[in-house]
């Protein structure tokens, strides 16, 4: 019996081994033989079809092999569309996965989608792990789908003391950040003095620091979901955020530019700005790169964490920046 899992746990590590693969070139004739030679696994429902590399390609339920014809080739009884789960997935992203397609099991696959494990609906359900193999069989599944659904309903729906207990962390980020920000900007207090123009703009170059963090941020958690992070794929990934928040930031301080320059006249004043932008979008986009990439390498939850620590990092970032130049240039 597997331990329970917890939801933010790995799902890599509650995957069954004893899994048939099929090539997609078998006939159902030669898959069968195959099966009856090697064996299945307890509570086999579905066999996965690989190509020549081992990658998987598609699903074959048991029913489709045992009515079709012998010499029929696998890749053509098998279901092409398959859910798989990517290795890096956690126990709550498997419950979403029942919980939606209502299948009894998923293969469980690395980068180069070959299959690593299967993940049955059985490791969900403690009346089921309780059970006896022989009364497996009669168990109504529906009623586990109905259990999955609500176990996903209840984390969503946690009490007000729960969700407490689980947000207040990262919003003490948020005011720590933001006392420091104050303390910040206290210490600029002279530079301040020297151009109101300065802090007309100031909250527009604190929001695009946020918004452009928000955004590497978001794509990075989604990529690290199905990518394992190495040193080459994060100089790759950091080389093109600096390419693409340039760009970005040359766009919106082109404009902001223009604007504050007509409007006050303040060419140096404007031009603190424009260049305050683009190392702004730059440092920012990069915080929302390395934050999620080292909350996944240090085995933390990048979809909880990381958006608190990665604005409070991009506020502060941004402060010592826009106030850090207006202090040398003016």
């Amino acid at each position: 019996m597997q331990s329970k899992p917890t939801y933010y746990q790995k799902i890599v590590e509650f995957v069954r081994k004893d899994f048939t693969t099929l090539n997609k070139n078998l006939t159902v004739d030669e898959a069968l033989k195959k099966i009856r030679k090697e064996g299945v696994g307890e509570r086999i429902v579905y066999f996965y079809v690989v190509d020549d590399e081992s990658k998987l390609v598609g699903v074959l339920p048991t029913r489709r092999i045992l009515i079709a014809q012998e010499d029929q080739k696998i890749e053509e009884i098998m279901v092409k569309r398959v859910a798989a789960l990517p290795q890096e997935a956690t126990v709550y992203d498997a419950l979403e996965f029942f919980a939606t397609y209502k299948f009894l099991a998923f293969p469980v696959v690395d980068n180069e989608k070959k299959v690593v494990g299967i993940v049955d609906v059985n490791l969900f359900t403690d009346e089921l792990l309780e059970e006896k193999e022989d009364q497996l069989e009669k168990y109504d599944y529906d009623s586990i789908f109905e259990t999955i659904g609500f176990r996903i309903n209840e984390i969503k729906n946690a009490s007000p003391i729960k969700a407490w207990k689980i947000r207040i962390p990262w919003l003490f980020a948020t005011v720590t950040s933001g006392i420091i920000c104050a303390l910040l900007t206290g210490a600029f207090q002279s530079t301040l003095t020297e151009s109101l123009l300065l802090v007309f703009f100031f909250t527009l170059v604190l929001g695009l620091g946020e918004s452009i963090s928000i955004q590497s941020m978001t794509v990075a958690i989604q990529t690290l979901k199905t990518t394992k992070p190495t040193l080459n794929w994060f100089i790759k990934n950091f080389i093109k955020e600096i390419k693409t928040a340039s760009l970005l930031g040359v766009t919106c301080s082109s404009v902001v530019f223009t604007v504050a320059f007509i409007w006050k006249k303040e060419f140096t004043s404007a031009i603190v700005i424009a260049l305050s932008i683009i190392f702004v979008q730059i440092i920012s986009s990069l915080m929302g790169l390395i934050i999620p990439t080292v909350l996944h390498k240090t085995k933390l939850d990048p979809k909880i964490a990381a958006g608190p620590i990665t604005l409070a990092l991009a506020d502060v970032s941004t402060i010592i920046t826009y106030f850090g130049l207006a202090s040398i240039v003016l």
